[in-house]
C-alpha cells in the first residue's frame, strides 16, 4: 500500500517538475533556474510539510510517504541538478556554475529553515487562537 501511495505522489510531483521546465526552459550553458525554482521551492515545502506532518499529523501512515517520498522526492531532482552543473562546466562556464551549485544548496537550506519556521509558527497561532476562544 506505502508504494502504492508513494508512486501516486510521484506521478503528480513528476508532472509538476515537468511543468516547471515547460514553463521555465534553460538555454544551452544558461543558469538553470527552472531546476534552481524546483529545488528551492521543494525544500521549503518539504520542511513546511514534515513539520505539520510530523507534529500535528503523526499518526497519518501514508501521508509522509505520499507527500515527503513521492510528491516532493519526484518534484525535487537532485540529479538533474548535477548535470545542469556539469553542463555549464563543459560549456566553459564554471563560474557560473559554481554560483548555481552554491546558491542551489545555501538557498535550498534557507528555504528548508523556512518552511520548517513557518510551519511551527503557523502550529504555535493555531494553538494560541484554540486557548483564546
Amino acid at each position: 500500500m506505502i508504494a502504492v501511495a508513494i508512486g501516486v505522489g510521484g506521478m503528480v510531483g513528476a508532472i509538476a517538475r515537468y511543468s516547471v521546465f515547460l514553463a521555465m526552459p534553460t538555454a544551452t550553458a544558461g543558469f538553470p533556474w527552472s531546476t534552481f525554482l524546483i529545488n528551492v521551492t521543494g525544500s521549503a515545502i518539504l520542511g513546511f510539510v514534515l513539520v505539520l506532518l510530523v507534529e500535528q499529523f503523526p499518526r497519518g501512515r501514508l501521508a509522509r510517504p505520499i507527500v515527503g517520498t513521492g510528491v516532493i522526492g519526484a518534484y525535487t531532482t537532485f540529479s538533474t541538478f548535477e548535470v545542469d552543473a556539469v553542463t555549464l562546466i563543459r560549456a566553459g562556464h564554471p563560474v557560473t556554475a559554481g554560483i548555481y551549485l552554491v546558491a542551489s544548496v545555501a538557498i535550498g537550506l534557507i528555504a528548508v529553515w523556512l518552511g520548517i519556521t513557518t510551519a511551527r509558527a503557523l502550529l504555535q497561532v493555531e494553538e494560541w487562537l484554540q486557548e483564546e476562544m
